[in-house]
């Protein structure tokens, strides 16, 4: 901290607040917020992040912040960055900072219609895959075969059925400007990509790939392999797409099979117990070779000249 200070720099998410130890989350926050510097109103929606960082009379933020309902985090961005428009106030911009319970669910009726008037807000969602503020319900970014606490694996199910809901795909059909998707074990890239994405005006979309140790189930140690482990698999696609078309990806420099992926967590450990559930993990190896093919995330010969 004393190093940054005489550097200059200021730290606007500071060390101190109440997240699990390894939080993916937590660790994306400081590093969006190095990316867009301190011009900016941060608008949150109830959630993990909420949580803990707004324990009575303590607060990590160094840049004004704003905690609302779980369902209109998107209006309440849009009435926000409106009135700065009538103030006049165009270099401060608005973002808005929010789960995937209530980016992919909950709020997603209030995020298409920020999305469809074309509101100047960036919207940053922290996936960590459940509600994990309450502990860990199935949301709509779950992925298949997991196993939560409202859709649990047992003797009859092998977890949630549902495929994970492609939002980045249903926001660029709105016509957003900038849509992508990073992941919090490739830091630099998720700089790079909320820096273009303060570039642009209007409804801008990013994704981030937030392991949470406490209920995905590994050691707080191993977030950052655990996150690597998503992308090299395919099964989490890091990809940029600019007026609704795919302009670049992260490419895979060396694919691994899922299960390395599956095994390193212990809400999939139930498809592997007395090999009941290989055609489940066929399934979602079937899904991680449909992005690599669908987004061209395999380096080959000529990636390589």
């Amino acid at each position: 901290m004393i190093a940054k200070e005489k550097s200059g720099e200021q730290e606007l998410f500071v060390s101190g607040h109440r997240a699990c130890h390894g939080c993916g989350m937590a660790l994306s926050v400081g590093h969006i917020l190095k990316a867009t510097g301190k011009d900016v109103i941060v608008v949150t929606p109830t959630g993990c992040l909420e949580t803990f960082t707004s324990p009575y009379g303590y607060s990590p933020w160094r840049v004004p912040w704003i905690h609302h309902l779980f369902e209109n985090g998107p209006s309440i961005a849009s009435g926000v960055a409106a009135a700065l428009k009538a103030q006049g106030r165009i270099h401060v911009r608005v973002l808005v900072i929010g789960g995937d319970g209530a980016t992919f669910d909950i709020g997603f009726g209030a995020l298409s219609g920020m999305l469809e008037r074309g509101d100047d807000v960036l919207y940053i969602c922290v996936d960590n895959g459940a509600y994990m503020n309450t502990g860990g319900q199935r949301s709509g970014a779950s992925p298949m075969y997991s196993s939560t606490t409202t859709d649990p694996a047992g003797k009859i199910s092998p977890g949630k059925s549902q495929m994970k809901k492609d939002l980045p795909a249903i926001i660029a059909a709105h016509g957003a400007p900038y849509v992508a998707t990073a992941s919090v074990a490739y830091l630099k890239d998720l700089e790079k990509k909320v820096k273009k994405a303060m570039e642009y005006h209007g409804p801008r979309y990013i994704q981030i790939d937030t392991p949470c140790p406490s209920v995905w189930g590994f050691s707080p140690d191993r977030t950052l392999e655990i996150g690597r482990l998503g992308v090299q698999s395919g099964l989490i696609p890091i990809i940029e797409m600019q007026g609704g078309m795919l302009t670049n990806v992260l490419k895979i420099k060396k694919k691994i099979p899922v299960e390395e992926y599956l095994k390193s967590q212990k809400r999939f450990s139930h498809l592997f117990r007395d090999g009941q559930h290989q055609k489940e993990i066929e399934k979602i190896q079937a899904l991680a070779d449909i992005n690599i093919q669908k987004y061209g995330l395999l380096k080959d010969v000529e990636d390589k000249r």
